[in-house]
């Protein structure tokens, strides 16, 4: 099986590290992109068991998000913890993903990552701004499985 981690160019992944860094430099939020080749099932509850893994839960405001894309099945879903996932309006996820969506039917999968995460971070921004004494709870480099 091919290695997740080829999937994007090492400038692509340059670029999707920087756009969450850049994200996070305006809020108290952590976001993170998990990649992997395969998903057996349903890709939210496959990004559910990823955001376990990741300890994303732990972050003190529960305002992580989780974008998660399996490669080879074309797979993808936005996990959010409570505390963003109560802040924003119903249906904001979803607007991401067909975003996200319309990128991805085109081939430019880091573009459409780089989209939904910058729209996510405007809403942690919005919901939970950046403090003085705020510290990186989450890494910012990209997980592969």
């Amino acid at each position: 099986m091919p290695d997740p981690a080829t999937f994007f160019t090492d400038t692509e992944k340059q670029e999707l590290v920087r756009t969450i860094r850049t994200a996070e430099k305006l809020t108290s939020g952590e976001i993170r992109l998990h990649v992997e080749e395969r998903c057996k099932g349903d890709a939210f509850q496959r990004g559910l068991q990823v955001f376990a893994q990741l300890k994303m839960h732990r972050t003190a405001a529960r305002n992580g998000v989780l974008f998660y894309l399996a490669t080879a099945d074309r797979k993808f879903s936005i996990v959010a913890d409570e505390g963003i996932n109560n802040m924003v309006s119903e249906g904001f996820w979803n607007e991401i993903k067909d975003t996200m969506q319309a990128k991805f039917q085109q081939g430019e999968f880091m573009l459409g990552l780089a989209l939904g995460i910058e729209r996510a971070g405007q809403q942690l921004q919005l919901h939970f701004p950046y403090q003085r004494d705020d510290e990186n709870e989450l890494p910012d480099e990209i997980s592969f499985g």
